[in-house]
C-alpha cells in the first residue's frame, strides 16, 4: 500500500470519531519527519504512552521528537530554574509554538502542508506530553469524562451520560505505563511518590486536580484518574443537574447556617464530595475553615466570590521507608494532622472522607466544640449508616457502647445520595439526595443512636420527600433564609417534573 493509501486510510479513522477534534483534511496525515531526532534530553525519560486513535493528524513519534526538542531548549533557557512556573510554562508555550511551526515548514517542503487546526493539535499535543496528561490527555479531555482506568495497556473510560468505552493498547508496555506515571507525581510536585517494588501503590493530584491513584500490586499495573468536572460549582449547581430541589437546596443551605454537624453518605460515585464541596462554600465568610484530605478535592482554599478563610491540610504518603520504629517514613496520615489543625482556631472543620482512625478525632471535635462540621463516609445503603460509623469506631478502638453514645452526641444530620445507572439500558446516570435523617442526642433500644426520618423515597417518588419535621426547625427558622411551612406547603409537589428512568423503580 503506497504512501496516500494509507494516508487516505488514517483520515478516514480521524474523520469518524464522535468527539469533535481537530480534523485533517483528505490526504492530509504526514509521516514523521525524516529529520534526526534533537539531542539534549534523554528520549528514555519520556513516557511513550501509544497513539489514541485517531487523536492527532501525525504519528506520536513526531510529538516525542518535538517534546525532547522543546524540553532540552526550555532547559537551556532556565538552567538554574529560577523562573516562577507560570513564567517557565509561558515559556515553554512559547518555544513550542516555535519548534512545531519550524517542524511544519520544514515537513511541507515534501509533503501536505498541515493546516492551521492540525498545526494547532500538534501544538497543543507537545505541551500536553510536557505539563498535563500526555497521551492520556485527550481522553482526559472527552466531554462527560468521569473516570479514566488503566489496565496494564487497556483503558476503560466511564462517562456522565454514556456507557463505559474501552481503548485498546494506551501504552506500549508496563513500563511505560509506569514511567507515565512517576512523571505525572513529579509534575504534580509529588516526586516523592515514585511507583516502584517499594512503594507499589501511589496517589497524587495531574497539574489539572484530577486525582490519581495507581498501584502495582495488581495483575498489571494499573491506574485510575478520577476527573474533577465539578471543581468550582456551588449548590445552583446541584439544583441544576437535578440532585437536590429548590426546598432541598433551601434546608441544607439554611442547615449550614445553623451550623448543623453534618454527614454527607452514599456509594462509591454518588456525588458527596461535590455536595460536600458546594456546602462548604455557604459557609459565610467571616468564619475559619479547616478541610483535611487524604487526597485533594474540595478546593474550598481556592479564592472565589464568597467563603471563609480556609486551611486546606492534605495528608501525606510515605516514600517507602520504614523507620527504627517500624513506622513509614515521611507519612502523615489525617489523624496525625488533627491536632494540629484544630489549634488554628477554626470555627468549622471538614473532613473529605473518614474512612479509617480519623472517625474518632472527627466525631470528637463536633462533640466538643466543632460545631457546624462536615465529612463524607462511604455507605452502600442508607440502614447501613450507623453500623458503619460504629465499625469505624471499634476499628479505632472505642467500644461499641461508647462509640453509639459519641455518635448520638456528634452528628445532627445525616444526608444520603443516591446514585442510580441506567446507561447499560440506553439511559443516564442519576444522582440525587434520597435520604436526610435527623440524629438524636440519646440512644435507644439497643444502645443504638436514636433517628427520624427528615426526608425519604416514596413508592412513586425515589428521590428525597418531606417526611418529619426537624427538632432543630427554630434553628433553621433563625438564620432568615427558611420556613417551616415550606415544608408543608406541597412535600409531594417539589421535585417537579418525575424522575426520567428508563426502568420502573
Amino acid at each position: 500500500m503506497d504512501r496516500d493509501a494509507i494516508a487516505h486510510l488514517l483520515t478516514g479513522r480521524i474523520q469518524q470519531r464522535s468527539v469533535p477534534r481537530p480534523k485533517p483534511s483528505a490526504g492530509l496525515v504526514p509521516a514523521p519527519s525524516p529529520q534526526a531526532p534533537p539531542t539534549g534530553t534523554d528520549p528514555a525519560a519520556v513516557p511513550r504512552l501509544a497513539d489514541l486513535p485517531g487523536e492527532l493528524p501525525v504519528a506520536w513519534e513526531v510529538i516525542e521528537e518535538l517534546q525532547v526538542k522543546v524540553s532540552a531548549e526550555l532547559s537551556s533557557r532556565d538552567a538554574q530554574r529560577l523562573l516562577e512556573e507560570e513564567d517557565r510554562r509561558a515559556l515553554a508555550r512559547s518555544l513550542t509554538t516555535s519548534a512545531v511551526a519550524d517542524w511544519a515548514a520544514l515537513h511541507a517542503q515534501g509533503h501536505t502542508p498541515l493546516s492551521a487546526e492540525q498545526e494547532a493539535a500538534v501544538r497543543h499535543a507537545v505541551f500536553d506530553a510536557m505539563y498535563r496528561g500526555g497521551r492520556l490527555q485527550s481522553l482526559l479531555d472527552e466531554e462527560g469524562v468521569e473516570d479514566v482506568m488503566v489496565d496494564g495497556t487497556t483503558a476503560s473510560v466511564e462517562y456522565n451520560h454514556r456507557p463505559r468505552r474501552t481503548v485498546e493498547r494506551v501504552a506500549d508496555s508496563h513500563q511505560e505505563l509506569i514511567t507515565w506515571v512517576n512523571r505525572m507525581a513529579q509534575l504534580s510536585g509529588h516526586g516523592e511518590r515514585a511507583l516502584s517494588q517499594a512503594t507499589p501503590s501511589v496517589g497524587f493530584r495531574m497539574p489539572d486536580g484530577s486525582r490519581v491513584t495507581a498501584s502495582l500490586l495488581t495483575t498489571r499495573p494499573s491506574v485510575v484518574i478520577r476527573k474533577h468536572n465539578t471543581r468550582q460549582h456551588g449548590i445552583e449547581a446541584l439544583l441544576q443537574w437535578g440532585s437536590i430541589n429548590p426546598l432541598l437546596e433551601r434546608f441544607l443551605v439554611a442547615a449550614v447556617r445553623a451550623r448543623m454537624n453534618i454527614l454527607v453518605v452514599g456509594d462509591m460515585g454518588a456525588g458527596k464530595t461535590s455536595l460536600l464541596r458546594a456546602l462548604g462554600r455557604e459557609i459565610p465568610v467571616e468564619e475559619r475553615l479547616v478541610t483535611l484530605e487524604s487526597d485533594r478535592e474540595l478546593y474550598l482554599d481556592e479564592p472565589g466570590p464568597k467563603g471563609p478563610l480556609t486551611f486546606a491540610f492534605e495528608a501525606r504518603q510515605s516514600n517507602g521507608e520504614r523507620s527504627g520504629n517500624n513506622q513509614l517514613a515521611g507519612e502523615v496520615t489525617l489523624t496525625d494532622i488533627f491536632e494540629t489543625a484544630l489549634r488554628y482556631n477554626a470555627t468549622r472543620v471538614i473532613v473529605g472522607e473518614v474512612r479509617g482512625r480519623e472517625i474518632l478525632p472527627m466525631l470528637k471535635a463536633m462533640s466538643a466544640s466543632g460545631s457546624g462540621s462536615m465529612c463524607t463516609m462511604h455507605v452502600r445503603r442508607p440502614h447501613a449508616i450507623v453500623s458503619r460509623l460504629v465499625q469505624l469506631c471499634t476499628e479505632a478502638g472505642m467500644a461499641s457502647e461508647s462509640a453509639h453514645h459519641l455518635i448520638a452526641s456528634s452528628i445532627d444530620m445525616v444526608v444520603y445520595l443516591t446514585y442510580r445507572d441506567e446507561t447499560a439500558l440506553g439511559g443516564r446516570k442519576h444522582r440525587y439526595v434520597s435520604h436526610i435523617y435527623e440524629v438524636h442526642d440519646e440512644v435507644g433500644e439497643g444502645g443504638r443512636p436514636v433517628t427520624t426520618d427528615l426526608f425519604a423515597p416514596t413508592e412513586s417518588e425515589p428521590r428525597a420527600v418531606y417526611r418529619n419535621m426537624p427538632s432543630f426547625i427554630e434553628d433553621l427558622e433563625l438564620t432568615g433564609i427558611f420556613h417551616r411551612q415550606w415544608l408543608t406547603d406541597n412535600p409531594h409537589g417539589a421535585w417537579g417534573a418525575p424522575l426520567q428512568t428508563v426502568r420502573p423503580r
